[in-house]
């Protein structure tokens, strides 16, 4: 995650970094900026995901700055930091939609847990978007009255068995009462594809979830989504989305940074 820092005093600038271990928290790459135009350069060239705003800036003062940069990429955590209480300005802060106000001078403390709290928010809401990009794109086969009532019960099954190495189209079929070859055919034509084939596309889009949000290593997300041999899985991911499982998760970060 990147950290862009504009305030016209070079001391803030530095001191803010001495204050914070920011790759502690996240912060791999940081920014300076003295002016308000040279803020917002730097933001249009390296798209960071969190702001910290001096609202006294020549050039182009904090506010301006902020409502260019949310209306270029709205999901930008930005906090303003500035040595005028005034009433006014935090309200032009809020309409803007600026995450934080923060009076100078500024602590240690006060500091790190601003930018640790956008980090967060950031974090969170990137988490969101995955997770509703995941759903969407995952199959909705659509019922029909020939199916039965066996669309919900299949559904539910394969929701709560996946993550097991050995669940089989036998053990899916023991739990509805059904016999192999029947179900057999009444996946295909319920879910459009066969057991094995929506079996594999539940785990992968599982394992892009949990790539994406998560710290997991390769290993543990295998043996999440019912992969005992890691290899295997890797294997298995690269054949589905042609990506390893780092490639996958370098180009989707690199396409949000973008």
């Amino acid at each position: 995650m990147r950290l862009l820092i504009a305030d016209d005093e070079p001391l803030i600038r530095r001191g803010i970094q001495k204050l914070v271990n920011l790759s502690e928290i996240g912060i791999e790459e940081v920014y300076e900026a003295e002016n308000g135009e040279e803020a917002f350069r730097l933001f249009e060239e390296h798209r960071p995901e969190i702001v910290l705003l001096d609202i006294n800036m020549a050039r182009l003062d904090g506010l301006s700055v902020a409502k260019k940069i949310k209306s270029l990429v709205p999901e930008t955590k930005i906090a303003m930091i500035t040595g005028y209480n005034y009433f006014d300005y935090a309200q032009k802060a809020i309409r803007i939609g600026v995450e934080d106000y923060i009076l100078k001078p500024v602590s240690k403390q006060e500091i790190s847990e601003i930018i640790t709290k956008l980090v967060h928010s950031h974090q969170e809401k990137r988490r969101k978007k995955i997770l509703q990009q995941v759903f969407q794109k995952e199959t909705e086969p659509v019922p029909d009255n020939s199916k039965g009532n066996y669309y919900s019960s299949i559904q539910k099954y394969m929701e709560e068995c996946y993550m097991d190495s050995q669940f089989t189209l036998g053990m899916l079929a023991e739990k509805l009462e059904l016999s192999s070859g029947y179900l057999s055919i009444l996946f295909k034509k319920t879910f459009g594809i066969p057991f094995q084939d929506y079996l594999l596309q539940l785990r992968m889009e599982r394992a892009k979830l949990l790539l994406l949000t998560t710290h997991l290593k390769n290993y543990e997300i295998a043996e999440q989504i019912g992969f005992e041999d890691v290899n295997y899985f890797s294997l298995k991911f690269k054949k589905y989305f042609h990506l390893s499982p780092k490639q996958y998760k370098e180009m989707v970060l690199k396409n949000e940074n973008e």
